[in-house]
């Protein structure tokens, strides 16, 4: 069943919705993410420059109300600590006896473990997902309609900061729109997931940014994002990319038996005790 199971008793806002984000990734994460966004060398990372983007990244999280884990603030702790050091005079190379670790050393060592650990799970999965004949997502009326001789380009998951980094895009494009004055409408996150379900079933995908054309203020914007990130973790859509930073497509899902309940349904409370 797709639809999205009754909702509880209350509706909520904004500011009192609070999404959970244990699906989704970690700081270290965040980092790959900037440092592959940035093209730089992640041997020669450029602190400043990428310590200022995971503080605007944190902060945004922070801004969307955001089920921010402590690792995200440790971290950036840690990258400011490292900023400072290498702010600091470093000691003469031809003194070898004063010789010192570049401050970056030890993150960068994290990194690529980590992201040796993300490529084997990764490769973990795609052989249990070849073993048990499964597809990313169906591309066979594609084929057909293109012909054999079709290089399909498979599509990836999009990740959170992927997602973060839309949805500041659509912010800031929203700038350029002409002022209108309307009256404020308050419409509670768990009513935008059920109008987002509606527009998804009058279509195979829709673009991430077509998702946002019908709200005409900052908040109902927001009520948008907060929305799709709950809907990925009820599991009711999916989000690719066919490319790192290209465009984003939502498609709406079968949702499974093991998903999770909505936050605030009672079903939620009893499975967690």
């Amino acid at each position: 069943m797709s639809e999205l199971p009754p909702s509880p008793d209350f509706e909520s806002s904004p500011d009192a919705y609070s999404v959970k984000l244990d699906s989704f990734e970690g700081p270290l994460d965040l980092l790959i993410h900037l440092i592959k966004r940035n093209e730089v060398n992640i041997y020669d990372i450029p602190i400043a420059l990428i310590t200022k983007q995971y503080l605007e990244y944190v902060e945004m999280m922070k801004d969307l109300n955001l089920d921010i884990v402590g690792e995200f603030l440790v971290m950036a702790a840690t990258l400011i600590h490292i900023k400072s050091k290498m702010l600091l005079p470093r000691p003469d190379p031809a003194q070898d006896d004063m010789l010192e670790e570049d401050p970056r050393e030890a993150l960068v060592r994290r990194l690529l473990e980590h992201q040796k650990f993300k490529a084997a799970a990764e490769l973990l999965h795609e052989r249990a997902v070849l073993r048990g004949a499964q597809w990313i997502r169906p591309d066979g009326r594609v084929a057909e309609i293109a012909g054999k001789d079709y290089a399909y380009e498979p599509e990836i998951e999009v990740d959170l900061f992927s997602l973060l980094a839309a949805f500041r895009g659509v912010l800031e494009r929203a700038k350029q729109r002409p002022k209108m004055l309307l009256p404020p409408e308050e419409v509670p996150v768990e009513r935008r997931i059920e109008q987002l379900l509606a527009m998804l079933s009058e279509t195979d995908a829709c673009g991430f940014e077509d998702l946002f054309q019908n709200d005409v203020s900052r908040t109902g914007m927001i009520v948008t994002f907060l929305a799709l990130l709950e809907m990925i973790r009820l599991k009711l859509i999916r989000v690719f990319q066919t490319a790192a930073f290209g465009p984003i497509r939502v498609y709406k899902r079968t949702r499974p038996a093991d998903a999770p309940q909505p936050i605030g349904d009672p079903a939620a409370s009893k499975t967690n005790d």
